[in-house]
């Protein structure tokens, strides 16, 4: 039975190591349909895939607040996107991991500021402040698009 695990564990390390190869000789103006292609091939490299190959930012629209926001790997939760406007999940997710109140204050803060920095400099596009708590600390992410 050990060895039945090492092996299935060996696989999916080849299987993962072989689409990030072929990722990396594919042309990277086709990234979006090549990686849902192979993921359609390969479901159980979805997780370790999405958070290895890096994707063109994508906007998506707050219903709540009316205001669009940058989709990542620090606001996904499985399928689902967390806007740093309203804090919630679109689509809806019950246990989705949210910052804790007081980060969110610090997060809603950031969101305003870097909202104001990007008007300023890039005349346009879209931001999106992310905050996670950490054991010691917390961490963010500052994403711009123009």
């Amino acid at each position: 039975p050990k060895t039945h695990i090492t092996l299935v564990l060996l696989k999916m390390t080849d299987q993962l190591d072989c689409a990030l190869d072929l990722m990396r000789r594919l042309p990277p103006s086709q990234i979006e349909d090549n990686l849902s292609g192979l993921l359609d091939l390969v479901p159980d490299l979805t997780e370790p895939l999405l958070s290895a190959v890096d994707q063109p930012l994508k906007i998506a629209h707050d219903p709540v607040t009316k205001r669009e926001y940058l989709l990542c790997d620090y606001n996904r939760d499985g399928d689902s996107y967390r806007s740093p406007w309203s804090n919630k999940y679109d689509p809806p997710l019950e246990d989705g991991a949210l910052p804790s109140a007081e980060l969110r204050k610090v997060e809603v803060e950031a969101n305003e500021i870097f909202d104001i920095y990007r008007e300023m400099y890039f005349e346009g596009g879209v931001s999106s402040v992310y905050c996670w708590d950490l054991d010691d600390g917390f961490a963010a992410c500052i994403l711009i698009k123009k």
